[in-house]
């Protein structure tokens, strides 16, 4: 599955646009990666713990959308993005989502 940021793809033309794809997953904080990132709040760098939750996060959502454009029979997704948002303290939204195409 060629997945794109841009709207087009160099050399390729969009012969018939699907739709919306998506895929999300909700993560929350484990409470033994809790204490280990605040107490490196305590002396700075980066959380790597936060940044590794993210990272698979992030990987999972992708996932999900690259396979709910093949259930859409899709060959491409074009106009990709991720968004993060708060659902509780705690816990957070990852989105991937795109534009399911068909390409000549």
């Amino acid at each position: 599955m060629l997945v794109a940021t841009v709207e087009y793809v160099a050399g390729r033309d969009v012969v018939e646009t699907i739709g919306i794809c998506r895929g999300n997953v909700i993560r929350a904080k484990h409470v033994g990666t809790d204490f280990v990132a605040s107490l490196r709040n305590l002396v700075g760098g980066e959380m790597t713990e936060y940044s590794k939750l993210m990272a698979e996060a992030r990987e999972q959502a992708y996932d999900r959308m690259v396979r709910h454009a093949e259930e859409l029979g899709a060959d491409a997704i074009i106009g990709m993005r991720f968004t993060t948002s708060t659902i509780t303290p705690g816990a957070a939204e990852i989105l991937a989502f795109g534009t399911a195409v068909k390409l000549a």
